[in-house]
């Protein structure tokens, strides 16, 4: 029986960044950049001005100087080509390209104008108020470097370079395939001995937080049945998730089935709790297979501790073995907790205002305590917590 780091390195050994594809800005937010993006042009383009004001030669536009105001006025948009006589000044608006023979811009609250006539009241400095050509981004600058996440002010940068589409790795396809006769889609009838399948729309719904795209399916406890919806799942998904049978009971065929398509096991059980029954293989043709425990909270603790790590790595994201690539979490010990057992167990908490509090009952069935959980309190073998110490974990 593997130990959890053991078994996340082994996995992350076999996973390998999805391909490279071109996604339109719109569709980039929260994805990692595959290769490194420089500037297109400079940035500013050309120089312009950074204020409503006059355009005007600095050394004339002292304290008190009156200039004379072109008849034009250079708005953003267009150049008119203006250039600035000796004893001028060019009304300008911001943005607009700065007129030939001028090197300042004095904003129009520091002068009083009468006619075609200013006053000086505020004096200027060459390059006052000008945004000059290149002074934000040069063309060939790198902008942003491969592995960055791309944020709205990122989007922004790139757009304004003209960049209408960014390199990225493309979203792996999960198949989610839940098993067991007892199992009933939401909204259907009940009878007794059947209950609801809760592991397929949560796992689904934990493959798109991670960032993949998610699609589900499910089968009976049948042999022939388990083959047929595994064989279409790895025909077309990049990693495929088994909720259910992958323990030894009579009516787990999830190992049987896999080895029978051809996928090779390597690895089951991991020390870790809940979740000991965990299978990791792969099929010949690179699809990476998961087999988690059917109990749900065992099913979404194993789903966060293995198989969001591979749907991060395959995205881009610098993964670390000792990370699970959910965003840590710390805090003070509300409450005592203990972990009499041999395994490292992860506890359901509530991380709040700094204090951490178990969310409920641990249990490996009780999803109503998983449903108020932010994190996972990692405890290992025979620890005990006590009130004000110190607890670190992931968020979820």
């Amino acid at each position: 029986m593997l130990e959890e780091s053991e078994a996340r390195r082994s996995i992350l050994e076999y996973t390998s960044p999805g391909a490279v594809i071109w996604v339109p800005l719109e569709l980039a937010l929260g994805q990692v950049l595959a290769q490194d993006i420089v500037g297109a042009m400079d940035s500013p383009v050309f120089d312009n001005s950074g204020m409503d004001g006059y355009a005007v030669k600095a050394a004339e536009a002292k304290e008190g100087a009156t200039l004379r105001v072109g008849k034009i006025v250079q708005a953003a948009g267009g150049d008119l080509g203006l250039v600035c006589g000796e004893g001028e000044a060019i009304r300008i608006f911001t943005g607009a390209v700065l007129p030939d023979g001028t090197d300042a811009v004095v904003m129009q609250e520091d002068v009083e104008r009468e006619g075609d006539l200013i006053r000086i009241m505020e004096p200027v400095e060459p390059g006052e108020n000008i945004r000059w050509r290149g002074s934000d981004v040069c063309a060939g600058q790198k902008l942003l470097s491969r592995g960055e996440i791309m944020t709205p002010t990122r989007i922004g940068l790139l757009a304004s370079q003209g960049i209408p589409e960014v390199p990225v790795h493309g979203k792996p396809l999960v198949q989610v395939v839940t098993t067991g006769d007892e199992l009933v889609e939401p909204g259907a009838p009940l009878i007794p001995g059947e209950i609801y399948n809760s592991n397929s729309p949560m796992l689904q719904a934990a493959v798109e937080k991670a960032g993949g795209i998610g699609a589900v399916s499910h089968a009976c406890d049948d042999l022939a049945e388990l083959k047929a919806v595994l064989s279409r799942a790895l025909a077309v998904a990049d990693i495929v998730v088994i909720a259910g049978g992958v323990s030894v009971g009579e009516r787990d065929f999830v190992k049987e089935a896999l080895t029978e398509l051809g996928v090779v096991t390597e690895f089951w059980r991991v020390r870790v709790k809940p979740g000991k029954p965990f299978l990791f293989g792969r099929h010949p043709d690179g699809t990476l297979v998961f087999g988690l425990p059917g109990n749900p909270v065992s099913a979404y603790v194993t789903f966060s501790l293995f198989v969001i790590p591979v749907i991060r790595k395959m995205l881009g994201y610098d993964v670390k073995v000792d990370g699970v690539g959910l965003g840590d979490v710390s805090g003070i010990a509300a409450e005592p907790m203990s972990n009499p057992g041999d395994r490292p167990h992860y506890l359901r908490g509530v991380c709040e205002g700094g204090r951490v509090r178990l969310s409920g009952t641990q249990q490996s069935h009780a999803i109503f305590g998983l449903s108020r959980a932010n994190c996972l309190i990692r405890l290992g073998p025979g620890q005990e917590v006590v009130p004000g110490e110190m607890l670190s974990g992931y968020g979820i």
